[in-house]
Formats: C-alpha cells, structure tokens, sequence
C-alpha cells in the first residue's frame, strides 16, 4: 500500500513484515521495494526473490519476522520429532492451505509454528481444533515451514509441480460421444481435479484475465483458451469423453448446481481452497446449442493499486487528472466498456488520494482491489444490499471520499450528485463509449442539469491497448504517406482540422523525431516471450475536465457534439489521439489502437 506524499510527490511505504532488514542494514529500503515488486511481478513469494536474487540468508528473514510479529523465531530443525498425537486429526493440505502447524505441547501450552502468526491467532481455528490447549506462537519462514510440513507428513500438499502432459496422461483418451459414456473412474476424476487446478494456476501465471471452456457436442473435443492482453489464444483440447466431468468439478468448486443444465448459472470459486494460489475467481456457466455447458472464469486482480504514474496516462493528462481530483467535493467519472481497466484506474486515484487524515468509503461488486486505510463494502444484491442503500448509509458514515463501482441507475446518480454538492467527492463508473457521451447519458436519466454542472469535475473514459513486446519490436522509419495518414487520423476530430495540421506535425516533429527530422516507429514481431509480437497493455486515455464552457452547455443540455468540440477547445485528446501519441513513443501500433477505438 503507497500513500501518496502530497507535498513533495514521494511514496511513503506503508510498514512491512521484513522491516527488519533495513534496520540491520542487510537490504537498502529501495533494494527491498524493488524485491516487492519483483516479487508481484513475476508470482512469486516475496523471500524467494530476497534469497535467491539479495541473498539474504533464511534464518536473517526468520528474525525479521520474528521482531514484526513479537514472538520467537523457530528454523526448521532436521532431526525434529514428529508429533503424531497433535497431527492425528489434521491433513497436510488443510496444514499448507491455513499455514499453521503444532510442533509441540507441554506444560507452557501448545506451541504453534505459523506463517501469519496474528492471522491465525485472530481467526482461533487453533482454540476450536484444540480447545484444552493454551497457544504458544512462533514464526518461520516460507521455505523452512514447507520442509517441516514435508518432513511431518511425508510430502507437502501441492500439486502445482506436475506438467500438463504429466496430468493428461492419467486421462484415457476416449473421443466417444461425451452424452454416451458412463461415469469416469476416481483415478480418472482425480485427474481431472489436478487439470482444472492446473489450468487455473497456468492462467494466472500467464497474466491471463479470463478462462474460456467451449465443449462440442457429439465426438467434439473440448477447447479450453486463454484471453490474453484482450485476444483469445488455445491452450488445451480435452476429450469428449470427459467434458461432463469438467463441467461438474468447475460447479463444485463454486457451489453450483451440478444437475442444472438447462439455465445459466454464476458463482465464485476461492482458490486457495483447492491450490496454492490465493485468488478469486467470478464464474459463468451458458447452455449452449448440442446440449452442452460452456463456462468462462474470470480471474479477479487480486493485488495492490498501481501508482497514477504507473498507469500510462501521458504528462499532458496526467497534470490535468490530478488537479481535477485534488478539489475537495465534486463527482468524477471513469467510463469504459467490460474489461477496460475501469477499476484499476480508480483505485489508483484512491491510492493518490488516501491519506491518513482522508475517510473512504467504497461500494464494489466484487472488492477486486483493497487497500490499506479504505472502509470497502461488497455489494449483495439477494441481501437489499445494492448500489443505493450503500450509497445512503455512506452519508451517514461521515466520509471525505466515496468511491461507486458502478453508477447505472437514476438512483445512485442522483445520491451521487448530492454528495458531491455537499462536500465530498464522489468517484464512479459508467459504462459509456466517450466522455462527452457520458454527461448526455446522465442528463438521459433526468438528472437536474444545473445540479449536475455543478457537481461536474471531469469524466476520463478509457480503452486497453496491446502493448508492443518490448523485446522483440522491430523500428523502422517511417515514410511520408505513412506519417500523413497518422497526421489525417489525429486531426479528424479537430476543429479546422486542415489548418490544425502543420501546427500538430512540427509539434510532433519536436518531441518524437530525429535529428533528421524522420520519425521512427516500431511494429510487432513476436518472440518466444511474447504474443506474435505483444505482451502487456496499455490504457488509453480520454479526459474532458468540467470546465466552464463544458458545465455552460451541461445547463443547456447541448448535443454530443458541442460538447466534444468544446472539450477539444478545452484541450481534451480523444482516445485515438491519446493511442495516436502513443503510436509515435513506440508503445503500440496504429492497428491496434483502431481495433479499440472505432467510433
């Protein structure tokens, strides 16, 4: 969690568990930060990076958790005796997957090794599981405490190291029609419950954002693909035979009924109930023509809010972005399509914005992102608990920020301007094309215009781009006709646009081409890294600023577009200009960002 230094511009790290180093000067704060986010990068656990790329030693570790938790360090000891009459009534997976494990009892009490020890002190498991037992804690480390695990039970309870081929292998190939054959076999079924674990644990670890699994009827095998960087790629073909099976182990992941086959159904599936991932995912079973099931998953962003400087938003912008969002009240929008990037924006304004003398509240449907300091509410609408109520019981709560998953109805909109106009400021999205769309779409709703324009602060609407592998794009200089075509697209939605065209390409000539004058661009390539030449994305960005000409027309109710023309005036960058700038500094492709913003 960064909270955002508003004086100087400088993160301030909020403490964390390896502190410790820093103070005994085995690590530089910075060296520590980095480790983090190396760590965030690449799926792995914070200690294999400080061990394997820091060196810094196991047991250096273990005593720096030690003093951030208060209780003794405890290494793995290889000739410890195993405490069989403590580990009778418990499974080595439950251990892994609740990361706590008795080492030992006597006449101080239970002596309980952990990872987390206030984690698991907090939930009492320990007390229920055994409750004539007064709890001693002690701390370790990752790795020492999947030896001791291995070495009390024989093996640890992953299941994360098999190949795929390895878990295919186990599975017959039966290609007969999947409606005809009987039940699999439990050897079979097991199978298939280290396929899904494994597919689930390969996406994550691609960067994958959605798992899409697409049965054929009669013979047709099973297509399970990837969306990647917002493209489908395959992934694995199951048999026929099996489809049923895959189907039913999904359902019974999230609680879903297994003999419902007919209806589509949704539900969730917590992971780290099943492997050794802690991620959520949202999943959606469709009834499909044959009489088969597909199902998509959608894998929740688990994990820390980006920095606003992280986000891809050009300086330009990004000056005007802040200022908009450093006033003290008014409503700020964030629009988008599904998928967009919508959340992840916010809860980068949030993190700019959270301070410790700021309240805020967040009303999500799910909470994908959280964040130290902020008060966040899941949305249950089976409960009455929707976007509105939430919304009015904010009011009450005494908050400098409210932040909206999503404004879709009349209701919320109008308790959203409300808040706004008395002094708080209020963060939403909407699911809109275009920024001047969305103020037309809300005055649609029968929002009162001149309640609205006051409230106005600015409305930033967003697309994802893919993002040219950086390893592998190819440069090359750009001819004349190619650069007057990128000229004609910029300017198409400018006012005078032909005069507008020489002042935009020695401007572009200023800051993006050669000593030469010539302008390099790169295109796509593809290496063993990447996707036929992308990897990553980027966000595009559109942002109208409620501006005096813009809350005049807002009051007028004017079109579409007086209010576009007027924004541009304002200096506003449509998305195409935003991914047309990004073209030029190499970041993406012109290809691409037409595939994401065609009006």
């Amino acid at each position: 969690m960064v909270f955002a230094d508003r004086d100087d511009g400088n993160p301030m790290q909020s403490p964390t568990k390896y502190d410790a180093l820093v103070a005994d000067d085995l690590l530089s704060a910075a060296e520590l930060e980095h480790a983090r986010r190396a760590a965030h990068a690449q799926l792995l656990d914070i200690e294999e990076v400080l061990v394997k790329d820091f060196q810094v030693p196991l047991e250096a570790i273990g005593k720096a958790l030690a003093r951030h938790f208060k209780v003794p360090y405890e290494p793995f000891l290889p000739g410890r005796m195993k405490p069989a009459y403590l580990l009778r009534n418990l499974k080595a997976q439950y251990v892994e997957e609740n990361q706590w494990l008795p080492l030992d009892e006597n006449k101080d009490g239970l002596l309980v090794l952990a990872l987390d020890p206030e984690r698991v002190r907090a939930s009492r498991i320990v007390n229920q599981v055994f409750p004539k037992s007064t709890p001693a804690w002690c701390v370790t480390t990752g790795a020492e405490f999947r030896r001791t695990l291995d070495q009390f039970f024989g093996t640890t309870a992953r299941s994360d190291g098999s190949s795929l081929r390895e878990v295919l292998s186990g599975m017959a190939h039966d290609d007969s029609d999947g409606e005809a054959v009987q039940p699999v076999s439990q050897a079979v079924e097991n199978e298939l419950v280290k396929l899904v674990n494994k597919v689930i644990m390969d996406a994550r670890r691609q960067g994958v954002s959605d798992i899409h699994i697409e049965p054929l009827p009669g013979n047709g095998r099973t297509a399970i693909r990837f969306r990647k960087d917002g493209a489908l790629v395959p992934y694995i073909d199951i048999p026929a035979s099996y489809r049923n099976a895959l189907v039913a182990r999904v359902k019974i992941m999230c609680d879903l009924d297994t003999s419902e086959r007919r209806k589509p159904q949704d539900g969730k599936i917590m992971f780290r109930k099943y492997g050794p991932l802690d991620i959520e995912l949202r999943v959606a079973t469709i009834p499909s023509a044959g009489g088969v099931e597909d199902i998509v998953m959608r894998i929740l962003p688990h994990g820390d809010a980006m920095a606003l400087d992280q986000l891809g938003v050009l300086p330009h912008n990004l000056a005007r972005l802040r200022a908009a969002v450093d006033k003290p009240h008014g409503l700020f929008f964030v629009c988008g399509p599904t998928g967009s990037g919508k959340t992840t924006t916010l809860h980068s304004l949030l993190a700019y914005l959270n301070t410790p003398d700021t309240k805020i509240w967040t009303a999500e449907d799910p909470v994908e992102i959280t964040q130290k300091g902020l008060r966040q509410v899941q949305v249950n609408r089976k409960a009455g608990l929707d976007f509105a109520t939430v919304m009015r019981a904010f009011l009450r709560a005494d908050p400098d920020v409210i932040m909206v998953g999503e404004m879709r109805d009349r209701e919320t909109v109008g308790i959203g301007i409300e808040a706004s106009l008395t002094g708080h400021l209020v963060l939403a999205t909407l699911h809109t094309n275009s920024a001047p769309e969305s103020i037309v779409r809300l005055l649609d709703m029968g929002m009162d215009p001149f309640n609205f324009a006051d409230a106005l602060l600015g409305v930033l609407a967003q697309r994802l781009a893919r993002r040219l592998c950086n390893a592998c794009k190819e440069p090359y200089r750009a001819d004349d006709a190619e650069m007057a075509q990128l000229l004609a697209e910029y300017c198409a939605e400018l006012p005078h646009a032909s005069a507008a065209g020489s002042a935009v390409l020695d401007d572009w000539r200023a800051r993006h081409a050669g000593s030469d004058g010539h302008f390099t661009l790169f295109r796509a390539r593809g290496c063993a890294a990447c996707n036929r030449g992308y990897l990553g994305r980027v966000g595009l960005h559109e942002l109208m600023i409620g501006t005096d000409n813009i809350k005049r027309l807002l009051q007028e109710r004017g079109r579409v577009a007086s209010l576009l023309a007027a924004a541009l005036d304002d200096g506003m960058r449509t998305l195409k200009m935003d991914g047309i700038e990004k073209v030029l500094l190499g970041i993406t492709d012109l290809r691409t960002v037409r595939q994401v913003c065609i009006r």
